[in-house]
């Protein structure tokens, strides 16, 4: 596993458990705001706020990957593209530029 890869994967997991913290802060506040509560159902309510929390979390995280990747993939076909072309006027300049030379050449030794 490259240290990028390990990396990537150490600081999702991180950002991941600092959302299900938040996810459970956000509960608790809720629940604050419900005082009739017993304490199993404010456990019962935490834990489905908690659970609701995370998979909206998740899908959310799950449309930002998949919206990057599409970005990703079409960036990288813009900078291909992008790339011949420059190559290519290079190319062309690096040509004309070497018959002009030649021209010169050609017409001063005729002289």
């Amino acid at each position: 596993m490259q240290l990028d890869q390990a990396v990537n994967e150490i600081e999702g997991f991180l950002l991941w458990e600092a959302e299900k913290d938040r996810a459970r802060t956000r509960a608790q506040a809720f629940c604050a705001g419900l005082p009739w509560l017993t304490d199993t159902q404010r456990r019962e309510v935490e834990l489905r706020y908690c659970q609701d929390q995370r998979d909206t979390s998740r899908a959310y995280l799950e449309r930002i990957a998949t919206r990057s990747a599409a970005l990703r993939t079409e960036y990288e076909g813009v900078y291909r593209a992008l790339r011949r072309r420059l190559i290519t006027a290079f190319l062309t300049g690096t040509v004309a530029l070497a018959a002009l030379v030649a021209v010169a050449a050609v017409g001063m030794s005729t002289r």
